[in-house]
């Protein structure tokens, strides 16, 4: 099991295929993919393509979004991190910041925990210059996270038909954040 971050409650390790039942709960749920374009999963077996795509990203991009899980009670709480994203914008490449949770883990701030510390392994692990973020507009939940851990709006975009809020944050404005 290969461990990135620990934080006071959450373990972020790469997914692995034993988590197929876990990003299955995650993934066939119509209600986290409400803004997500309404397509949950069916099947064991999606979910397990969808593992060996993240680790594929591990394999090629050296990043990819890794499993969260509940130190004190070791269960898979949905997924969260960074990964090297190629296809949500046309024209160009970017390091992308984002997480999905299980239904009954919302609104107990793991969401934000997990993102904070995934900004962090990316500036200082990383030593990445940007790291980039979208939400659907309607999206109120994630857009507040995003704007709650600094990142700073830019612009709107269309993905899938679908207006999007598009948001950034360097190095620079990170660690002035934190000081």
């Amino acid at each position: 099991m290969n461990i990135h971050i620990e934080t006071e409650r959450l373990i972020l390790r790469d997914i692995e295929l034993t988590d197929a039942k876990g990003i299955f709960e995650l993934d066939s749920d119509q209600d986290v993919h409400e803004y997500l374009g309404k397509h949950p999963i069916k099947t064991l077996k999606e979910a397990e393509d969808i593992i060996r795509f993240i680790r594929n990203q591990y394999k090629t991009n050296g990043i990819g979004r890794w499993a969260v899980i509940n130190k004190s009670t070791n269960q898979f709480m949905g997924w969260s991190g960074l990964k090297y994203e190629q296809e949500l914008r046309e024209g160009f490449s970017y390091y992308d910041l984002g997480y999905r949770l299980i239904k009954r883990y919302w609104g107990q701030g793991f969401a934000t925990e997990t993102a904070m510390a995934s900004l962090e392994y990316g500036f200082n692990t990383l030593n990445l210059k940007e790291v980039c973020a979208a939400a659907d507009i309607n999206n109120n939940a994630s857009n507040i996270i995003l704007q709650k851990i600094g990142l700073q709006f830019k612009e709107t975009f269309y993905y899938d038909n679908e207006l999007h809020n598009w948001y950034t944050i360097t190095k620079s404005q990170w660690l002035k954040n934190k000081s």
